[in-house]
């Protein structure tokens, strides 16, 4: 599939009209209802084949954050066979007490990947508990910018981030 027909699927698929409050507190009269996307093998699948093109060389590891990014990363990992890791939002306090699951990201060159980034807080907040278990960061990687300052916040923290799409393109690509 095509990157703009891609775009269009996603959009159809997930773009929903309300009143919505977000992760960051912030309202919004859209929303992107990730699970709609992820859900769907055939769309999930595309999403990891254009998203394999936007990893840096090198990436030994990749992150997906708790919970959007969980399925992304794992088709991801599938599509490159770069090892995946699974992030909590906090280590849980039971078992092995781990903050990553899965692939140990520990002095590893790690990407991290999410589904929808807004105001980039999760997942600067995330980048930091990775590097406290001793992981090296090199960017962020997510399907959906919704331009709305994440990718601004992110460079203030020292993270760089690639969208596959921006709200403004999954817009434009149902006009």
């Amino acid at each position: 599939m095509e990157k703009e027909a891609l775009a269009y699927e996603i959009f159809r698929v997930a773009h929903l009209t309300g009143r919505f409050t977000l992760r960051s507190g912030a309202t919004s009269t859209e929303y992107f209802d990730k699970y709609l996307f992820e859900g769907k093998p055939e769309l999930l699948r595309e999403i990891a084949r254009h998203l394999a093109a936007l990893i840096p060389e090198n990436i030994e590891v990749l992150a997906g954050l708790e919970m959007g990014g969980i399925p992304i990363v794992t088709a991801l990992s599938l599509e490159t066979n770069i090892p995946a890791a699974f992030v909590r939002k906090k280590a849980k306090e039971y078992g092995t007490q781990k903050l990553a699951e899965g692939t140990n990201v520990t002095d590893k060159l790690v990407l991290v990947v999410e589904d929808v980034i807004t105001s980039g807080g999760q997942v600067i907040a995330s980048a930091r508990d990775l590097q406290g278990v001793g992981a090296n960061i090199h960017s962020v990687l997510c399907v959906i910018d919704r331009e709305q300052g994440g990718r601004e916040k992110l460079a203030e923290s020292g993270l760089y981030m690639r969208a596959l799409f921006t709200m403004s393109e999954l817009k434009a690509s149902y006009a």
